[in-house]
């Protein structure tokens, strides 16, 4: 039986690959950092490695003798060195993955990390590539294009001020978006049919526009939202008013201002499509958010 380590398992990505890979039968180990979250995966049939991606020695060892490997770069590191911390993160990674003779790793990236600067917290993502590149694995890169999960970002505003803010050029420009969910099991699929030779992959889903996902966030909800349009020069302030640290709020804002600009082209070698729809993944953001307040209420 292959075996595969999944990173990430704590995020909806990493969760539904893992998920994935166990409904087929596979043999999974997942990478945790606490151990009462290692629990609920112990009894769904994985084995479980408690540790952290800033640990060469033991990522190199979980990912030792085993088939493939997923990983990502995490954003919740230290909000007061959001690039540095990421990029030591993604040379920890790849030099365990040459540490652990790992023939195949799978790695969450996105269409932003098409450039290597100018583009937000997808330049780490562009780094950690090239790194993973050079280490003697086979990588196949999934570069996702916008999450339509980034719509629960929206549901505070929407439920108590009827809004939804907007801080793209465009309300009815329609662009690909798709769920975490069927990132997940895109990579799932990725780690059990090795390429043979490293790859980038282009993830879309089905196009919405900004006016459309607030017409069917307002339909969840029951009412008409506002949207309200937040110009580039106040993309830092609006994100850091929202609770997001100064400098992962100006690497956001870089990002929305190089795709404004035209810049994020998708170059993969090929693509492939997640079908879940946007009314799917609201139903799902709003049962996540109503669950969160009754446990703030307790």
């Amino acid at each position: 039986m292959a075996h595969y380590v999944v990173a990430g398992v704590t995020g909806r990505v990493g969760s539904a690959a893992a998920s994935e890979l166990l409904e087929h039968g596979e043999r999974v180990t997942v990478i945790v950092r606490d151990e009462a979250r290692g629990l609920d995966w112990t009894r769904r049939g994985a084995e479980v490695a408690l540790g952290s991606l800033i640990d060469r020695s033991f990522v190199s060892e979980v990912v030792r003798n085993t088939d493939g490997f997923f990983t990502l770069l995490p954003e919740n590191v230290a909000p007061d060195d959001f690039h540095g911390s990421r990029r030591r993160m993604a040379d920890v990674i790849a030099g365990a993955v040459r540490d652990g003779g790992v023939p195949h790793v799978v790695m969450l990236s996105a269409i932003a990390a098409v450039l290597p600067d100018g583009n937000g917290p997808a330049k780490d993502l562009h780094y950690c590539e090239n790194r993973l590149r050079a280490c003697g694995a086979t990588l196949t890169a999934l570069r996702a294009c916008y999450f339509q999960d980034n719509v629960a970002s929206a549901l505070t505003p929407a439920k108590q001020a009827g809004i939804y803010p907007n801080f793209l050029p465009s309300v009815d420009f329609g662009f690909p978006m798709i769920a975490t969910r069927d990132v997940g099991r895109l990579a799932a699929c990725a780690l059990t049919s090795p390429p043979p030779k490293s790859e980038v992959i282009d993830l879309f889903g089905p196009t919405y526009s900004v006016r459309q996902v607030a017409e069917h966030l307002g339909a969840a909800l029951g009412k008409t939202l506002e949207i309200v349009n937040i110009p580039p020069e106040g993309h830092v302030t609006a994100l850091m008013q929202a609770g997001v640290p100064q400098q992962i709020a100006e690497a956001v804002a870089e990002m929305f201002a190089a795709f404004s600009a035209g810049l994020l082209v998708p170059r993969g070698d090929r693509s492939l499509n997640g079908s879940t729809t946007i009314d799917l993944v609201i139903a799902d953001c709003l049962r996540h958010h109503q669950a969160a307040e009754l446990t703030a209420l307790t």
